[in-house]
């Protein structure tokens, strides 16, 4: 009798810009202060984009890392997905020019487009074609440019994004380890409260909208706060009682990095004690779907995360979208 395959992250990687932007350096932009962003968000610094660079290659960066990694040749990939909602242009999808780049010719290549909760959606979707016998080898990539649709005049959002990249490799495997379980859900009633207007087929881009500034991020902090700490709170619940864990059996919990307050509540709530969460949101901001994948890479490489150990991720984006998952390395 064949046994069941499960899918199993075998490497990972990141692409960070080397641009370094402090919140000194967000006080000459903009009316507000290095104390006020830390002791509201736990956001110290961010990188974003240089003049010309792309999320692709943010995304063929972590992809290289990865696959490096991993000891994984591009050419056996079966398949890219790319979540993001800053992808290089309109069409065709980003993770094409990923594909392009690394030369990874036999993939089948797209994007996702889930906000803050795309890696997620994305690991949820690569576990499906590997359990499924669809694929063998997933490479997984969340990647921003979130610079690229900040409103630099709005102190309440522009000092929250960074950009980056974050990779996992996914393989078939047959031992223990492996994504235990994932979940996700979304909630479109909400979805006025975090939103970027413009760009699509609802308004169309054109010169005389610019001023009304629909390209940029638009948010409600408060009700997305709220939201966020009981969506994100029930989704690691529920992926604890899903893989038949209890929080003892949790090794590490990497969540969404938005802000430092959401975190801690979703810790309580499923009794995580500070020393095992992962954050790392003082260093890089919110980088939406590039924020897990970034932790993962990181706390692989710093020893946070062992063979062996169980990971629960948990995030929440727009649309609204939450989701979650456990992953034993």
């Amino acid at each position: 009798m064949s046994i069941k395959p499960v899918s199993r992250i075998v490497g990972t990687g990141a692409g960070i810009p080397k641009k370094v932007v402090t919140n000194f350096d967000m006080e000459k932009i903009v009316d507000t202060s290095d104390e006020w962003i830390r002791t509201r968000t736990g956001i110290e610094t961010r990188y974003f984009v240089e003049e010309g660079q792309k999320t692709s290659d943010l995304g063929t960066e972590a992809a290289l890392n990865a696959l490096k990694d991993a000891k994984v040749s591009p050419k056996e990939i079966d398949a890219i997905i790319f979540a993001t909602i800053t992808g290089d242009v309109g069409f065709p999808s980003t993770a094409i020019f990923v594909q392009k780049n690394i030369k990874a010719h036999n993939a089948a290549a797209f994007d996702i487009q889930a906000a803050c909760t795309g890696f997620i959606y994305g690991l949820e979707l690569a576990d499906a074609l590997i359990c499924t016998g669809r694929a063998k080898t997933v490479l997984l990539i969340g990647g921003e440019s979130l610079s690229r649709i900040t409103d630099f005049t709005d102190r309440n959002t522009c000092v929250l994004f960074g950009d980056g990249a974050g990779a996992v490799v996914i393989q078939a495997s047959t031992d223990e380890r492996g994504v235990l379980a994932t979940f996700t859900k979304s909630d479109g009633r909400l979805h006025d409260l975090l939103k970027m207007d413009g760009l699509g087929t609802k308004n169309p881009p054109t010169s005389d909208r610019y001023h009304e500034k629909m390209n940029y991020i638009q948010m409600e902090g408060r009700d997305v706060f709220k939201h966020a700490v009981t969506c994100m709170g029930d989704a690691a619940e529920h992926i604890l009682e899903k893989a038949e864990l209890t929080y003892d059996d949790v090794s590490l919990l990497i969540t969404h990095q938005a802000n430092i307050r959401i975190i801690d509540a979703t810790a309580k709530r499923i009794k995580i004690p500070p020393e095992k969460v992962y954050i790392n949101v003082n260093k890089y901001g919110n980088t939406s779907a590039a924020s897990i994948p970034i932790a993962i890479d990181e706390a692989r490489r710093n020893g946070r995360l062992k063979d062996g150990d169980v990971a629960v991720f948990v995030a929440f984006g727009g649309g609204f979208t939450w989701g979650s998952a456990a992953v034993r390395f």
